[in-house]
């Protein structure tokens, strides 16, 4: 390794509370930062999808937050704070003398190719794993793979066992019904391999779960044929999308959308001159024809319940403003609609050929059922666990599962406490998710942490819908901009306080949100109708710490 030190800029450019991306050897990026008396340096750029975090949002207790996903990371180490941060950057030193901010680093971990860093246990040998019970997950999704991260970064030595239904590993799923792809391989986080060699981890895919005994700590699978014992134990098991209890819900060409497979039927049905209808207007369902409209079908027909998507989490005037977007692509809508049957072909009877909904018959070559998911944990209810009326687990502020030794549930399938209020919520989203593992990894290693994460997640939509937020319903709205030009905020607030923001082309004010609602440092409904702008708030320097210490 060549170490070089090079003066990349003047003290004074740098006061406190700010950042700089500078140059490092001509093609090299660094960000530094000052943060009271202190000068940090860190690489310049995310390592989810690669943004400038230049861009993003510096807090005075040393957090350094992604402009478009809300990843997050310490800017003192490098080291991972929030999901969806797959991997930590680097950290450089950093130093003042004659005036000059001073970086020491290696110029290939300045390139933007080269931006992330393993954790700190870098191999079976280092860890030790292979030795002892130690941790097995059920599961292998976003959840899974922060677990591992987590546990590895945080010191855990033990053996980590993954049994999956997939038969891949963990990957960035949120591409699917973005992109469509078809290859898993194009967008493992980590392969198989590297799971094996650099993190300890024995990746068990293509298991069925079929019960556990928590009194001898045993997980059994395929069939009882197996079985495998455990010291902790973490359920991830992630949903399973529903299909209507209707006629003709099992046709061959009406498929559900969650796993690399289902991308990968609905990519070969969705080609030129063919007819697609999506019953549901979710955010999933609304990526795909957002992805799909750009394939030149003969028609897309959407059915939706509501008045206009999304309008239950953002509201009419944004849900509208959507659904026009989405007309200009030739999307039709049959909104307030309630599916009736979905009939099959006279020359095929195993094929739909349409769907019926308000009296009307939908033509379909093919029918894509984005309607929710239900948690999977069948298997749980033969194995003592007392489950919710959805099928989830409840567990504490811990993510575990009260009246079971060291067992946790997570992802998907967790009703948890929400910061604030402590009711108890089921969230299925990647982000959430992902920051499960993050906690629990950090709890196992011996750090435990409550989980206190502010959600946050993304969706296509044309534009890149970003929306952060603390609680369930809302009373009014505040808007600013103009939601038929796809740029907007909105400011959801509920009994008086802000709860939610969404946006769309206005970062980093979603990762800048998500961060006031964490320190409590949203300002008032009040304030922001009088024209307030969130990004004008310090929560950079000293005095927010100040400010938080005296609430």
């Amino acid at each position: 390794m060549s170490l070089k030190t090079i003066a990349v800029c003047d003290e004074s450019e740098l006061q406190d509370g700010q950042m700089k991306q500078v140059d490092f050897e001509g093609e090299g990026k660094v960000l530094v930062y000052r943060l009271g008396d202190k000068v940090h340096a860190t690489s310049a750029f995310c390592t989810h999808y690669g943004a400038p975090l230049a861009k993003g949002v510096l807090t005075a207790d040393g957090r350094i937050v992604c402009p478009w996903h809300g990843a997050c990371f310490r800017v003192c180490t490098g080291d991972i704070e929030d999901a969806p941060a797959p991997a930590a950057i680097h950290s450089f030193k950093a130093e003042v003398a004659d005036g000059k901010i001073n970086v020491t680093a290696e110029l290939s971990h300045t390139l933007k190719n080269n931006m992330t860093r393993t954790p700190k246990l870098l191999s079976i040998s280092a860890t030790g794993a292979g030795a002892g019970k130690g941790v097995v997950i059920v599961g292998g999704g976003s959840a899974t793979f922060h677990v591992i991260e987590s546990l590895r970064e945080h010191g855990y030595s033990g053996n980590i066992t993954v049994l999956s239904k997939e038969t891949h590993p963990p990957i960035d799923r949120t591409k699917l019904s973005k992109a469509l792809i078809t290859d898993s391989s194009k967008i493992e986080w980590r392969t198989a391999a590297d799971l094996k060699i650099k993190y300890g981890t024995t990746l068990r895919t293509g298991v069925t779960v079929t019960s556990v005994d928590t009194s001898s700590k045993q997980v059994v699978f395929d069939g009882g044929k197996e079985s495998i014992s455990y010291e902790t134990l973490i359920l991830a098991m992630g949903g399973t999308p529903r299909r209507l209890p209707i006629d003709g819900s099992d046709l061959e060409n009406v498929y559900t959308f969650r796993g690399i497979e289902d991308s990968k039927r609905v990519d070969g049905a969705a080609q030129e001159g063919k007819r697609m209808v999506v019953i549901g207007s979710s955010f999933i369902s609304m990526e795909l024809v957002a992805a799909i409209a750009k394939r030149k079908l003969a028609s897309i027909d959407v059915i939706g319940m509501e008045e206009h998507p999304f309008q239950n989490v953002l509201g009419k005037e944004i849900g509208q403003s959507l659904q026009k977007y989405h007309e200009s692509q030739g999307v039709k809508f049959h909104m307030k609609s309630q599916v009736e049957k979905i009939v099959p072909s006279d020359s095929n009877s195993s094929l739909a050929a349409g769907v019926i909904v308000n009296g009307q018959t939908l033509p379909a070559d093919f029918v894509v059922m984005g309607v929710g998911v239900t948690p999977a944990t069948e298997f749980l209810k033969q194995s003592g666990f007392q489950l919710e009326k959805d099928g989830g687990v409840k567990v504490d502020e811990y993510l575990k599962v009260q009246g079971h030794d060291n067992v946790y549930a997570i992802g998907d399938i967790a009703w948890y406490p929400q910061q604030r209020t402590g009711e108890s919520r089921r969230i299925e989203h990647w982000n959430v998710a992902g920051n499960h593992g993050r906690a629990v990894g950090k709890t196992i290693s011996g750090d435990p942490q409550p989980f206190v994460k502010v959600p946050i997640f993304w969706s296509a939509q044309g534009q890149q819908l970003r929306y952060c937020g603390l609680g369930a319903g809302y009373d009014d709205i505040i808007i600013r901009g103009n939601p038929d030009e796809m740029k907007f905020i909105a400011y959801y607030v509920n009994r008086g306080q802000v709860i939610a923001v969404a946006s769309m082309q206005n970062d980093p004010v979603v990762s800048k949100a998500s961060e006031l609602l964490r320190l409590g440092l949203m300002p008032s409904p009040a304030e922001l109708k009088e024209g307030k702008n969130i990004l004008d708030i310090d929560i950079s320097t000293g005095s927010t710490k100040a400010r938080v210490e005296s609430d």
